[in-house]
C-alpha cells in the first residue's frame, strides 16, 4: 500500500456505533460518539438508579466514584489523589480560574489557538477581579522550539499569574509541546493550566510527567466515554486551594470529593466511562490511533487537492497520532464565527456531512476528524462536492 492509499478499515468497527448511516460524520472531535456497548452500560446504571434512587445515591456512590476516578487517572498517568471527575473541560477551567484568585495587577496569558469558551471564561474572571487577559500569537505550523520561544518571550514574571495553553488546539488541530512550555513557565514560578480536551484516547499521555499545575481532558471525545466525563488533575501545592463552584455535602472533605459530589447530578456517565476505555483497549488502542491518524491525513489530502491546495498549504500535525486535520478554506469564506456556523450547516444540509468549520486568524478552517466508524469514501464524497458548494456559497 502506497502513502497515497487510504488506510484499511477496522473490521466491524462501524457496527459498534449507532450513528445515522445516511450521514458522513466527520466531526468526532466536537462531541464524540459513544459506542453502543458503552451506551448500554450507562443505561444499566440509569436503570439501577431509577429502580431505587435512595439506594443508588445513598449507599456506596462515593466509593464507586473514587474507584472510577482511580481507573481513569491510571489510564492518563495522573495522580488519582490529585484528580477529580468533572462534566467537561469547560467546567474544570472555570473551577481553576475561580480558585487561582487573581489580583488587579495580574494577568492571564492565552494563545490565539485557545478554545473560544475558555477565552470567555478568562475574560469574565478578569472583569470580576480586575485582572487582565493577554493573547500571544502562534503561527499555524510553528515548530515546537518556535512555540516555546514565543510563549517564553510573552511571559511577564511578577505579573503573569496564569498561563493557559492547549495540548491539542480545537480550531487548528495544532499540538503544543506542553511539557517544555510548563518547564519554561516554571523558571518564573508561573502556574500553567493545560487544556487537553482532545488528548484522552487520541494520544498517549503521562499527566504527571508533564508537570502542569492544572491539566484537564475530556474522556467523552476520543476516550469513548459517555458525554459529561472529564478528568482534572491538580498539582499538590494547589489542591487545598481548589474551591468548588457549588458547595455540597462533601465540602469539608476537600478536593477532590468536594468537587466531585454535587448532590443529585447524573453520575452514570462517569461510572460507565471505564467501559469506554476497556472497549478502546479491546479493539487495540495503537491500531485505533494509527488508523485514525492515517485516515485524517488522507481526508485532509483529498479535500485539500479538491480545493486546489498544494501539500505545503496543508498544516501538518505537530505530533504523530493526531486524528484531526485542518484544510484552509478560500479567502473570504467563514472568516467570522457566524459565517463559519452558517457554512457548516450548509455542508450538513446539502452534502449530508458533519464537519467542523472555525474562523481563525481571519480565515476559515475546515477541520476533519477521523474515527474507526469513518470510511475513505466519505472524505472522497466531500472532496467531490465541496468545491461547487463553496463557489455557490460565495455568490
Amino acid at each position: 500500500m502506497s502513502a497515497d492509499d487510504p488506510p484499511r478499515s477496522i473490521p466491524g468497527a462501524r457496527l459498534m456505533f449507532s450513528l445515522d448511516p445516511s450521514v458522513s460524520y466527520l466531526n468526532h472531535g466536537s462531541f464524540g460518539a459513544v459506542p453502543i456497548n458503552v451506551q448500554r452500560a450507562q443505561q444499566r446504571l440509569r436503570d439501577e438508579m431509577e429502580a431505587n434512587p435512595l439506594r443508588f445515591y445513598g449507599t456506596g456512590l462515593l466509593d464507586r466514584v473514587v474507584h472510577t476516578r482511580r481507573h481513569l487517572a491510571a489510564f492518563l498517568g495522573a495522580d488519582p489523589d490529585g484528580s477529580a471527575l468533572m462534566p467537561n473541560t469547560t467546567a474544570a477551567i472555570s473551577l481553576v480560574l475561580q480558585s487561582v484568585r487573581f489580583e488587579p495587577a495580574e494577568e492571564v496569558l492565552l494563545t490565539d489557538h485557545g478554545y473560544g469558551s475558555v477565552a470567555l471564561a478568562v475574560r469574565r474572571e478578569c472583569r470580576r477581579t480586575g485582572a487582565t487577559a493577554r493573547t500571544v500569537a502562534i503561527p499555524l505550523g510553528a515548530t515546537d522550539p518556535e512555540v516555546v520561544s514565543r510563549i517564553r518571550s510573552a511571559l511577564r514574571p511578577g505579573r503573569t499569574r496564569l498561563l493557559v495553553v492547549d495540548q491539542i488546539a480545537s480550531a487548528t488541530a495544532a499540538t503544543f509541546p506542553v511539557r517544555e512550555i510548563v518547564a519554561a513557565a516554571r523558571e518564573h514560578d508561573i502556574p500553567v493550566l493545560v487544556d487537553a480536551a482532545h488528548v484522552p484516547g487520541m494520544l498517549p499521555v503521562d499527566v504527571a510527567a508533564i508537570g502542569a499545575d492544572f491539566w484537564v481532558g475530556n474522556l467523552h471525545k476520543w476516550g469513548w466515554a459517555p458525554r459529561g466525563t472529564a478528568l482534572l488533575s491538580v498539582s499538590a501545592p494547589w489542591r487545598r486551594r481548589i474551591d468548588p463552584l457549588v458547595v455540597s455535602w462533601e465540602q469539608e472533605q476537600g478536593y477532590p470529593l468536594s468537587v466531585e459530589f454535587q448532590g443529585t447530578i447524573d453520575y452514570t456517565p462517569w461510572l460507565a466511562a471505564p467501559t469506554g476505555v476497556f472497549t478502546l483497549r479491546t479493539l487495540g488502542w495503537e491500531t485505533v490511533r494509527e488508523h485514525n491518524a492515517a485516515l485524517a491525513a488522507y481526508g485532509q489530502r483529498v479535500v485539500g487537492e479538491a480545493l486546489g491546495l498544494a501539500p505545503s498549504d496543508l498544516p501538518a500535525p505537530g505530533a504523530p497520532g493526531i486524528a484531526m486535520r485542518v484544510v484552509p478554506l478560500p479567502a473570504g469564506l467563514a472568516s467570522t464565527t457566524p459565517e463559519a456556523i452558517a457554512l457548516r450547516q450548509r455542508i450538513s444540509d446539502k452534502l449530508a456531512a458533519e464537519t467542523a468549520i472555525n474562523a481563525w486568524g481571519g480565515r476559515g478552517l475546515l477541520r476533519l476528524s477521523a474515527q474507526v466508524y469513518n470510511r475513505p469514501e466519505e472524505y472522497l464524497h466531500l472532496a467531490e462536492h465541496l468545491p461547487a458548494l463553496l463557489a455557490e456559497h460565495q455568490r
